[in-house]
């Protein structure tokens, strides 16, 4: 019999833990001849900023051995836009959207927030805390506790108490623990691990760097290690707050990997790029490796490796 998967953000019930990651669906659009974007759990929109933006200048993607390297600009329409085509069209096709904000400052994030609540069909709002703070000369929001805090203060004082806020975390500071915290205490519902981590790539052919604005956010399975890492460092802290997991997941087992770390959700991103159809393809996966271990729920595996880690005999059970 085939492992149940349902789970919920918030009070939404999903069918599944899998989401598409930020950034590597659009709003959903592009996956829809691929995978059916109903029987996910949710799509996690790309970032949606106040006003459209034209993004960086090409080139803005490069591979690298292990994953990709990007640096998009944040390229969207707005938030009028989204709010008039793309949302819209998720609801249509009966998924649930989970939509990603970013801006430059606390403010921009409390309207975008504010904006996104007096729509019907938002499941939950992901702040994005790689975006530059222009008040601290350009450094992420993301790399300070405070200025974090501040941010996601900001977006839960104004969505509607009944939307869930997920605060994205920057992998690049020497404490993702204490970061997290501040989030939780300025009223984060969730956290979201792990954002891109900077690199640069050098085109031997040119000399010179391969995308238009020096650095990008790498992405894909080298950063996989790091994000698991980071699931479960949080996880230890802070037991009782959901978590969605993300960073190289290819296969049903690269989620279990989260799972067992300790997130309730996994989202799947860069994989998506020359697997359209992976959301679809790792649900069945993750339903086969929960069968085959004698999993009857996806809920009860969460943060398994944690309650195994002193126990030999019980590390044997999951080999």
């Amino acid at each position: 019999m085939p492992a149940d998967l349902r789970t919920k953000i918030g009070h939404v019930d999903l069918p599944s833990p899998i989401l598409t990651a930020s950034g590597c669906a659009g709003a959903g659009r592009e996956l829809a001849q691929f995978t059916d974007v109903a029987r996910i759990g949710a799509v996690i929109t790309k970032s949606v900023t106040l006003e459209p933006r034209a993004g960086n200048p090409a080139p803005r993607l490069t591979e690298t051995p292990s994953g990709l390297l990007s640096a998009g600009g944040l390229q969207g329409p707005g938030l009028d836009g989204f709010l008039r085509r793309d949302l819209p069209w998720l609801l249509s096709r009966g998924a649930r959207a989970v939509v990603s904000v970013a801006g430059h400052s606390a403010r921009e994030y409390g309207e975008l927030a504010s904006r996104l609540s007096d729509a019907a069909g938002v499941t939950a709002i992901e702040v994005n805390l790689g975006c530059p703070d222009a008040a601290a000369a350009g450094r992420p929001f993301a790399l300070d506790p405070g200025a974090a805090g501040e941010v996601v203060a900001a977006v839960r004082g104004s969505a509607r108490y009944d939307i869930p806020v997920f605060a994205k975390l920057s992998p690049e500071v020497t404490d993702i623990v204490s970061v997290a915290k501040a989030c939780v205490s300025a009223g984060s519902d969730g956290l979201s691990l792990i954002n891109t981590l900077p690199g640069l790539v050098i085109d031997p052919v040119t000399v010179r760097p391969a995308l238009a604005g020096l650095y990008g956010g790498l992405s894909g399975p080298a950063i996989r290690p790091v994000a698991v890492r980071c699931v479960w460092q949080v996880r230890e802290a802070l037991p009782d707050v959901p978590l969605i997991g993300t960073g190289g997941v290819r296969t049903g087992r690269d989620a279990l990997e989260f799972l067992l770390a300790g997130a309730s959700l996994v989202a799947v991103g860069t994989v998506l790029f020359h697997d359209p159809s992976a959301c679809s393809r790792i649900q069945r996966e993750l339903e086969e490796e929960l069968a085959s271990r004698g999993v009857d729920r996806v809920t009860d595996i969460v943060g398994g490796a944690h309650q195994s880690a002193g126990s030999a005999s019980h590390r044997h059970s999951w080999a």
